[in-house]
């Protein structure tokens, strides 16, 4: 999906907070709403204007955000994997 088509980013609405576009929903407030555990459709019906694409180019925005600022991981010596999962019973014993 290409989230630039809904969110914009101008100094004079919201202080310059990514919102979506022709409204003053910033995508931090979505984003906020999901991390609560909304459903698109609860968000859909607080802010009848936005449509569930809106929605999903919140979501697509902020994973591509992440893969901006997050460094890549360092891949773990098999010395330093922590155990865990169903297999740690077996591997203790």
């Amino acid at each position: 999906m290409n989230y630039r088509d809904r969110i914009s980013r101008e100094p004079g609405v919201c202080g310059g907070e990514p919102v979506i576009k022709g409204t003053r929903v910033t995508l931090r407030t979505l984003l906020a709403s999901l991390s609560e555990g909304d459903s698109i459709e609860e968000i859909l019906a607080d802010y009848p204007t936005l449509t569930s694409e809106d929605v999903r180019a919140v979501i697509a925005f902020a994973a591509d955000a992440t893969r901006e600022d997050l460094p890549a991981p360092q891949v773990a010596s098999p010395a330093e994997r922590v155990r865990c999962g169903p297999r740690l019973e077996k591997w203790e014993r």
